[in-house]
Order: structure tokens, then sequence, then C-alpha cells
């Protein structure tokens, strides 16, 4: 075959040509920034309304005490703590009820989780200080103070209350505190228990001493012998809900015990020095001075001690001093060392003294 007719059936060999690229979407590497960026806004948008909620409450509850005669004050309320906590800063408060019996705090804040506000938590981190109307203010410094709060919707909350490692300064001037200082104080209320669904109106409390030193001379240092003070005391709170009511100048607990408040199932034990006790009560209440009223019936380990020691402590007048005397002297007492038996005693509170018989032993307890 001649050249020109092979050229004319002559292919070139193939070759591969480059392909055009394919350009990709970057659109979906945005995606889960745009979707977390929605949910911190969302979520912003809530932790604001619900610090505004809270803060709006708040002043909304402190306006009702002003307005009920509390002398409420404070320099201010602040929100804080975004994104996970919602935290509301009272500073420099003050919250004296008609009695003249409040608390005053160079800082209080109350601190809820954002996801979960029905559970806060209140600290006093700079201490407090305890009014105490005509006796004047007592500094209260601790590793702690520190209160909790849940089921807020409930008629009554669940609290707790603890004051870790207190120690107890009065002011210039003021009378001095029964307790110069402690391990820890703890007080806790509920709803009582029934076996009905609906709510009652009473309440479950248990308060507990431990480790405390009276001060120096007082009725408590005497009555531990110079030791240790460790108490527990449960009971139920009937008519509840008169503590609500605002508090008259009389004292805190006066229109409570006016519409039938009292104690009821008491029970508890206490450890003085070497005595211990455990202590009943079918019924206590309080009189307008807030101080106990009723008979509580003691079973006790080496009483002597505790009464000698309350007896000789520098408080009432001399006769008042010589009477609890012969009171501890004339009280059954059950031994000493391996021979020591539980003794039966029956105290009596009334009229603002506490009694062991005919005996008048030391002003009755006052709850504030």
């Amino acid at each position: 075959m001649r050249d020109a007719d092979q050229a004319l059936f002559y292919k070139p060999p193939m070759t591969s040509a480059p392909l055009p690229t394919e350009r990709h979407s970057r659109r979906g590497l945005f995606i889960p920034f745009i979707i977390v960026g929605i949910a911190l806004a969302l979520w912003t948008v809530w932790w604001f309304w619900l610090a505004n909620e809270a803060k709006s409450q708040l002043q909304t509850r402190l306006d009702r005490l002003q307005a009920s005669g509390w002398s409420v004050e404070h320099a201010g309320i602040s929100a804080s703590g975004w994104p996970l906590h919602t935290r509301l800063t009272v500073k420099e408060g003050q919250f004296i009820a008609p009695s003249g019996h409040g608390i005053k705090a160079p800082s209080i804040a109350a601190e809820a989780n954002t996801y979960n506000p029905l559970h806060w938590v209140v600290v006093a981190d700079k201490g407090l200080t305890l009014v105490r109307a005509e006796k004047g203010e007592t500094l209260v410094a601790a590793k702690a103070i520190r209160l909790s709060l849940t089921g807020i919707r409930q008629r009554w909350p669940n609290v707790a209350f603890e004051i870790a490692q207190p120690v107890f300064t009065p002011a210039e001037g003021a009378e001095p505190f029964p307790l110069a200082n402690a391990e820890l104080i703890q007080l806790y209320m509920r709803p009582h228990l029934t076996s009905s669904t609906t709510p009652g109106d009473d309440v479950d409390i248990m308060f507990r001493l431990i480790q405390a030193h009276g001060r120096e001379g007082g009725p408590v240092q005497g009555f531990a012998q110079n030791g240790e003070l460790t108490l527990q005391v449960e009971a139920v709170v009937e008519k509840s809900s008169a503590l609500r009511q605002p508090a008259a100048a009389a004292g805190l607990l006066s229109a409570w015990t006016a519409n039938g408040g009292r104690f009821v199932n008491v029970k508890g034990e206490m450890k003085a020095g070497e005595s211990q006790a455990v202590l009943t009560s079918p019924v206590l209440n309080a009189d307008d001075k807030g101080q106990l009223e009723g008979e509580v019936q003691f079973k006790a380990v080496k009483p002597l001690a505790a009464l000698v020691g309350l007896a000789g402590s520098h408080q009432g007048q001399p006769a008042e001093r010589a009477a609890a005397a012969r009171a501890a002297a004339s009280a059954p007492q059950g031994g000493e060392g391996e021979a020591a038996q539980d003794v039966e005693l029956s105290v009596l509170f009334r009229k603002g003294r506490t009694y062991l018989g005919p005996f008048a032993l030391a002003p009755a307890p006052k709850l504030f």
C-alpha cells in the first residue's frame, strides 16, 4: 500500500487527557458550627431570662418583707455565672424583723445550675452578723455558712442549713452570746410525711449542735463542765403556715404561737462533758419572747456534773444560783463509774425559767 493510502487510514494513538476536576461544596463543614451557635444563642437567651426572673422574684420578696415591717437594706443585687450557673449576689445586706432580730452580711450569694433552677444554694462567704434586738450584735466567722433549698415549688421546700466551725464574737457593748464556738451547726427542714397525698401544714425539723463550747462563765460552759456540748433534737412543727405571717415586735415566733403553733413528738440525744441523756417531750411551744414552754423527760447518765455546772454558772441572782445548787444536790445521780445507771429527770420550762422540781435552774432556752 502506498504511503498516501496509509495516511488516509492512520489514526494517532489515544492519549489520556486530564479530566476537569469536580469542586466539592464546603458548606457542610460550617453546619456543626451553625448549630452550636444557634444553641448557644438560645441558651444565652434562656440564661438572661432566668437571671432576670430570679432577680425580680428576689426583689419582690424583699419588698414584701419591707412592707410587712422588716428593715431591708442592701447595696444592690447583681447577676453572674453565665453560662452554666445563675448566681445572684446581694451586697451589704441587712434584714431585720420588727422584733429587732435579724442578720447582716457583707455578701450573700444564691446560686443554681442554669439547667436546674429548682435547687438553690445560698452562701455567706464573708461571714455574717446576728442582730439580737436589745442584746446587741454577734459576729459569726465560719469556715462555711450555706443554705440549700430544693423542691421550691412545694408548699414548704426542703431546707438544709449548715455552719462549719463557727466562732461567735459579741460586738462592743453587746450581751455575751451563749456559745463561743462549735465544730458544726446544722438545721434540716422538710414537709411532714403523712399517709395522705394532700400536703399538710406540718414540717419536720432536726437541729444538730456538734462539739460546742460555751462562753466563759456562761450556762453552756457550766452545763458541759468546761467540756464540749453535742446535741441532736428532732420534732414536728405544727401550724407551720403561721410562720409565714409577719413577725410582730414581740418576737419572731409570736404569730406562730398565737395561732397554736407548737413542737410535737420531740426527741433527741445530748452529751455534755461526762453527762449523757436521751430526751423526749410530747409537746413544747414557745412564748411570745421565743422562750420554750413545756416539760421534757430526760433519761440521763451522770447528770450531777451537768446540773452542778449549770447551777454554778455566772448567771442570775445569787439566790437563784443557790436554789439551782440545791436542785442539783437533790436530784438522783445513778451512781458513778461502772455503777452508773440511767436516772429519769423531768425538766419544766415555764415563765421564762428552767425548773427541776421546785428549783429554778436557769433561764428557759430561747429559740432566737
